[in-house]
């Protein structure tokens, strides 16, 4: 290690629980293939003065990352409007044969089903596997069409907590949840969401931050994303709404390393972290959903270089 670079003690929270698992966790059998695991973690990451956690021990495609988080803002479900933005972290989970293996047939290559963003926007709404949307676009198609039932339309959870974080009579409610888990449409999902739940808080009058909580952790590829996506996401909501991002916390269930990336992870744990980059996002857009990429600046992100291994689907 190059004792000159600046410690980041917040990354080495990560760096801990992939030693961990390396040193302590047992060898399970599992869906996709034989993974070393521990049970039960949590990490914190503070988001203040513009700080974003995007881990500097290997470089992350916070890019890419961000390109998937205004996927799942839009309530998209089509794996192509990722692919156009040369985005292919979905591509193994979408493909004929995956979603074959899942029942799906009647799915087109490319949808995801209501997962995620589908949950955030639509929850409980009835997905329409032609289109990979909900059955409805807006209420105002909706009413047009006759279908005002709240099965039809589904739970718009993201605009519930926005609503409720632009009003100071409601931002401090213990509430303000989105969950992605929706036992009745878990079948229908090329794969069942991995973080699952957050929950949005706010104190001193205007201070957020949000809490995930995960069952399944991919560790080498999938919980960097994870980690930068959630604190995008809050830095997002928090300029938004006219409040100040403050912590991410992640609680973490099922840790893993795959066999094969289990040489990728010692390599990433012989290097010092720099510090946290900051970000900047450079206009308020009138709804959630109209974000783009470049409205997001990253200032300061030094890392080492990127590792490179093989997604398990």
């Amino acid at each position: 290690m190059d004792e000159t670079t600046p410690s980041n003690p917040e990354e080495y929270q990560y760096l801990n629980i992939i030693q961990k698992i390396i040193s302590v966790g047992t060898w399970e059998e599992g869906r996709n293939g034989r993974t070393k695991s521990i049970f039960g973690e949590m990490m914190r990451f503070s988001l203040a003065n513009g700080q974003i956690p995007i881990l500097t021990t290997k470089r992350t495609a916070w890019k890419t990352c961000l390109r998937e988080l205004l996927w799942f803002i839009r309530g998209e479900t089509d794996n192509r409007l990722l692919q156009e933005q040369g985005v292919h972290i979905w591509d193994g989970n979408t493909s004929r044969e995956f979603l074959d293996s899942r029942g799906l047939n009647h799915y087109r290559e490319g949808l995801i089903g209501p997962g995620y963003g589908f949950q955030w926007r639509h929850f409980g709404g009835e997905y329409d596997a032609a289109t990979g949307k909900g059955l409805t676009t807006g209420l105002d198609k909706s009413l047009a069409e006759g279908l005002t039932s709240r099965k039809s339309l589904g739970i718009d959870q993201l605009r519930q907590i926005i609503d409720a974080l632009k009003d100071p009579a409601q931002r401090t409610s213990r509430r303000l949840i989105m969950t992605a888990w929706n036992p009745l449409q878990l079948d229908e999902m090329a794969l069942p969401p991995c973080h699952m739940i957050c929950q949005f808080n706010v104190h001193d009058g205007n201070k957020l931050s949000c809490s995930m909580t995960q069952r399944s952790c991919d560790e080498l590829l999938g919980v960097p994303f994870n980690i930068a996506s959630y604190s995008f996401l809050t830095h997002l909501i928090a300029h938004h709404c006219g409040l100040e991002a403050h912590e991410f916390v992640y609680f973490k269930g099922n840790c893993h390393l795959y066999e094969e990336h289990i040489e990728a992870a010692t390599t990433q744990l012989q290097r010092t972290p720099f510090a946290f980059p900051t970000l900047e996002i450079r206009v308020r857009r009138e709804n959630i959903e109209d974000y783009i990429v470049d409205d997001f600046v990253v200032n300061g992100y030094k890392s080492h270089e990127a590792i490179k291994a093989k997604m398990v689907a």
